[in-house]
């Protein structure tokens, strides 16, 4: 099954002080999904925004909420967030010892289950778990921080989550350096949903910088000349 190309900007790289016109701008660009990363100066070493914040947003936007939490424990906010208007809820297996039970309560508050692997993290952890998930997300950088290089080696990765998913409806997200440079090689991997912060937002250009993201992706793919 080819599951559709989709480009997620994260608004983390967002100017916070506009948020609710940053996420409209994306939206009238062509985004697809909005990316939410949420911190929490634990699991992660950086602190973003909580599910106050993204309620705020939640009404300028129909585009997909899809949230990624970066927070350990996740169990006690996974409501909070359903709530706040996410679509799409994704829960790292590195941020406790019960992913299975956090993937079953997301989808008993009716959204999309979503699991993370870090980059140091093998494939084989989704093998009792893929069951349950819509997606699966693939870290290509090291998780807390926007602006960081695509770490080369999870494209192998990619191609494992691909194999693993077989004919399932499993959408394969990357998050973590993505551009317009190796949307091509991530696509071909078996991705299919691209997260981009930074490659989005540089230069305020977010119509033409969405659009190359894309057309390497679709290139690879062989949707387009």
């Amino acid at each position: 099954m080819t599951r559709p190309l989709l480009i997620a900007p994260s608004i983390l790289a967002a100017d916070f002080a506009k948020l609710g016109e940053e996420v409209r701008a994306i939206d009238a660009a062509g985004a697809d999904w909005i990316h939410v990363d949420v911190m929490d100066g634990h699991f992660v070493p950086n602190i973003s925004f909580g599910p106050a914040v993204m309620a705020s947003v939640r009404g300028v936007t129909s585009k997909p909420f899809d949230t990624h939490l970066m927070i350990s424990p996740c169990d006690p906010y996974l409501e909070a967030f359903a709530k706040a208007g996410s679509d799409i809820i994704t829960v790292h297996t590195e941020a406790g010892p019960h992913v299975h039970r956090s993937l079953q309560a997301i989808r008993a508050l009716g959204k999309r289950a979503g699991v993370t692997l870090n980059p140091g993290t093998p494939v084989g952890v989704l093998d009792n778990v893929i069951d349950l998930v819509d997606l699966v997300l693939v870290m290509s950088v090291n998780p807390g921080f926007g602006g960081q290089s695509f770490i080369a080696s999870q494209l192998d990765k990619i191609a494992a989550v691909r194999a693993l998913v077989g004919g399932r409806d499993i959408d394969i997200e990357v998050d973590g350096g993505v551009t317009a440079d190796n949307a091509g090689a991530i696509a071909a991997a078996g991705a299919n949903v691209l997260v981009a912060g930074s490659a989005v937002f540089k230069g305020g250009k977010y119509k033409e910088n969405i659009a190359a993201i894309r057309n390497a992706a679709a290139q690879a793919r062989g949707e387009m000349a």
